[in-house]
């Protein structure tokens, strides 16, 4: 098996980049040849198939293939016009460009030459203007045209025909010596992947539409494997590194946790509960996501979590992003757990200072086992005497390094991630491959389910009118916009506007409350704190009520210009209502203009599973900024879609296991090219 150099030769030296191209592959991370030869086209056009030019229609992209009968260049109005005649056996059709006189010397009457692009009728004669084309040498093979035809990701400086030159000069001329197979024969051959030398050259320089699928299956398979294996890999040096303090749950205890509770849980509450408890018992820190919907009850669960190192004569935090939703756990919390003699405090930016000296003195010697809290947890003098538990509630609101402080100790506590952004089983996989997955799907008991309707400019006034009478009634509503103020540049409607519009209109017998994320915190958690209170009846807020108060008592909601929002963040925020025991509805207004925010507003009226739409909105979107898990904004993928590709994950992750599960998978020479290609992967994770 060919072994790959661990350094490739400098990109400015290949032909046709030089320094300054150099620079801007560069910016874009493409900084040796193999970095290059993994920069993939975006897609393909298929310009393999050659036309009579008889059969030429306007309007329809074709590939023609004939002789230079003539050329002429003129000048009009102080533009140059260069003509030439392309014929074969069949007829003749002239090609247009416009200042761009120097192209005449590269189309000799008698050349072969190959166009490629979409003829338009000019003065009832069929003419192609600017086609792409390309000077055919009897001894070589086509590179833009005749083919299929790879079309390149382009940024400023950088030209489609240029940089196809540049790829079929380097897959010429260097991947051979480049681009090495790592994997052995027959693992390659029973999953049916193509050898990798050839599949990046079929990537870039297609000899079939079927020999290009086998090569995107082969790369795709790359992607998700290596990822695997290093992630594998990580988690091994986590266990070797990390203990943490076993909290056994016996039977007493969850007794005691289950008597405790208002209600019975869910089905699908107990199997995250036996799943947690299970991983818990171990020296092996815990790292558990925890995903459920909007309303599922995952805050039960953190307080599991939280009961049991309690119980056990250890300390648990729970950590929140906001002030608003720390309060509104903390009540959640001193329910569950104050029954079973557990007291929790909360720590936040507007502790008074004695409070907070109190508090950090009782987690200091361990006489406070439970507390919950903002990014003020994470401060410096902030000391536990055994930590041995955290739960954190919408990670993806705090950095890495944030959670961290909060790990980093001898004795690594168990970790347990809750979100309300469900994630499709395969991202999770992924994305949060170092994580066990738990999934709460079942809603608790008399949740009643959020009609959902895609509502029309004209019958706003009839919904209003509604919505009204049911205010009277003493139910309340949200008016979710996009934006806080009008601009001249947007048409889209803001809170400020929407606000004045209807307290001195439709509402103007109503109590009406305006948030937004400009206002100060402390004002915003007021007027957010009159809602739960029922002192607001119609709250008009932008997207910051997205993770916000838990009202039971609202029952609508109104989400203008729906078709500006992402299918998550519509989810997000219809799940503020539908949290009691009334019907609820959410009314999106909004009048998309292109196919895909029409599919959005259509898929929010069929369904509420945040699992269904979490996977929609990843194949409407793609994986790249899903729940900001690249903070660069780089795809953690360049070619595999964890979604689209599903099946191609499950079977790289299958065949990661049984490579790194195997006996000292690390020193057997069955595997010495796999590690040395880990160690130059193109893509870092």
């Amino acid at each position: 098996m060919q072994e790959a150099p661990t350094q490739a030769p400098n990109l400015r030296y290949l032909k046709g980049i030089g320094p300054k191209r150099a620079l801007i592959l560069e910016k874009l991370g493409v900084c040796t040849l193999r970095d290059l030869f993994y920069y993939f086209p975006r897609r393909y056009e298929d310009r393999s198939h050659l036309r009579p030019i008889e059969e030429v229609r306007a309007g329809e992209p074709v590939t023609l293939k004939g002789t230079v009968l003539s050329t002429r260049l003129k000048r009009f109005r102080g533009i140059s016009i260069l003509e030439v005649h392309l014929g074969d056996k069949t007829g003749m059709i002239p090609a247009v460009w416009f200042n761009q006189p120097y192209l005449q010397a590269q189309f000799e009457e008698g050349r072969e030459v190959i166009f490629f692009g979409k003829p338009d009728l000019r003065n009832d004669r069929l003419q192609m203007n600017s086609p792409e084309f390309e000077i055919l040498d009897p001894e070589e093979e086509a590179v833009h045209t005749g083919r299929i035809t790879p079309i390149y990701p382009l940024t400023e400086g950088l030209y489609q025909k240029t940089l196809r030159g540049v790829f079929h000069e380097a897959v010429q001329q260097h991947l051979d010596g480049l681009i090495a197979e790592y994997l052995p024969e027959d693992f390659r051959e029973t999953r049916g992947l193509l050898p990798l030398p050839q599949a990046v050259r079929e990537m870039h320089f297609p000899s079939s539409q079927e020999l290009l699928d086998k090569a995107r299956h082969r790369i795709v398979f790359d992607e998700f494997f290596v990822f695997q294996v290093l992630l594998f890999q990580k988690l091994e040096l986590m266990k070797a590194r990390h203990k943490a303090q076993p909290l056994r749950a016996e039977p007493a205890h969850l007794e005691e946790f289950r008597s405790a509770l208002p209600f019975q849980l869910t089905s699908g509450q107990e199997e995250a509960l036996s799943e947690i408890a299970a991983e818990l018992a171990l020296e092996i820190p815990m790292n558990r996501l925890l995903m459920g919907d909007v309303g599922s009850g995952k805050t039960v669960l953190g307080a599991f979590v939280m009961f049991l190192a309690a119980k056990l004569g250890r300390q648990a935090v729970m950590l929140v992003p906001t002030e608003i939703l720390a309060n509104q756990h903390l009540q959640t919390l001193k329910k569950l757990l104050q029954p079973a003699g557990i007291t929790v405090k909360m720590l936040s930016s507007a502790t008074a200072p004695a409070v907070r000296e109190k508090m950090l003195a009782e987690l200091k010697q361990g006489k406070l086992s439970c507390a919950i809290g903002t990014h003020a947890l994470l401060q410096e003098d902030v000391r536990f005497a055994s930590l041995a538990a955290v739960v954190i509630d919408e990670q993806h609101k705090f950095g890495v390094y944030q959670r961290c402080q909060l790990l980093n100790r001898e004795l690594r506590p168990h970790q347990l991630v809750m979100t309300a952004t469900p994630i499709p089983r395969t991202l999770a996989l992924t994305v949060y491959g170092d994580l066990s997955v738990s999934a709460v799907k079942t809603l608790p008991a008399g949740r009643q389910p959020i009609k959902t309707y895609w509502i029309t400019r004209q019958k706003q006034p009839e919904v209003l009118r509604h919505m009204l009478e049911k205010i009277k009634k003493g139910e309340q509503a949200y008016f979710i916009y996009p934006l806080i103020d009008e601009t001249e540049k947007s048409d889209m409607r803001a809170a400020t506007a929407g606000y004045d519009a209807l307290r001195k209109g439709p509402f103007k017998d109503a109590k009406v409350g305006l948030v937004h994320g400009r206002m100060p915190g402390e004002e915003r958690d007021a007027i957010m704190r009159d809602f739960k209170d029922g002192k607001i009846q119609a709250l008009v807020a932008t997207s910051v009520v997205e993770v916000g108060v838990d009202n039971p008592n609202a029952t609508m909601m109104v989400i203008e210009n729906a078709e500006r929002f992402g299918l998550s963040q519509l989810h997000q925020m219809r799940g503020r209502v539908g949290r009691g025991q009334k019907p609820s509805e959410c009314f999106l207004f909004g009048e998309p203009t292109t196919d895909e925010g029409k599919k959005r507003l259509r898929i929010m009226t069929k369904t509420q599973d945040g699992f269904v739409i979490a996977e929609e909105d990843l194949k409407l979107r793609g994986p790249g900024d899903f729940l900001g898990t690249r903070q660069s904004g780089e795809p953690l993928f360049r070619v595999a879609h964890p979604v689209l590709d599903q099946e191609i994950l499950l079977e790289a992750r299958a065949a990661a296991t049984e490579v790194v599960k195997g006996p000292d998978w690390e020193q057997n020479p069955r595997w010495a090219a796999l590690k040395k290609f880990l160690d130059h992967f193109p893509i870092r994770y």
